[in-house]
């Protein structure tokens, strides 16, 4: 997984638009985003630019953590 950031508000919009469905991928309010390397390319020839920032790191890669499902009180 790859830390990317989109070069513009409209750019980002369209890459959200454009991922889901296609490529896993996660977006912080920060404005970073972990795509695979292959999506890359696929951005790239979409016309949608960005800035490759560098790996992922673990806790941004890992899948996130959930709950326990709650027990039942009688």
């Amino acid at each position: 997984m790859i830390r990317i950031r989109f070069t513009s508000p409209q750019a980002e919009r369209r890459a959200l638009g454009f991922l889901p469905g296609r490529f896993p991928f996660k977006s912080w309010a920060n404005g970073d985003t972990v795509v695979p390397e292959a999506a890359l390319a696929a951005l790239a020839l979409e016309g949608i630019s960005f800035i490759v920032e560098g790996p992922a790191t673990y806790e941004q890669s890992a899948p996130p953590l959930r709950n326990p499902a709650a027990t039942t009180v009688q």
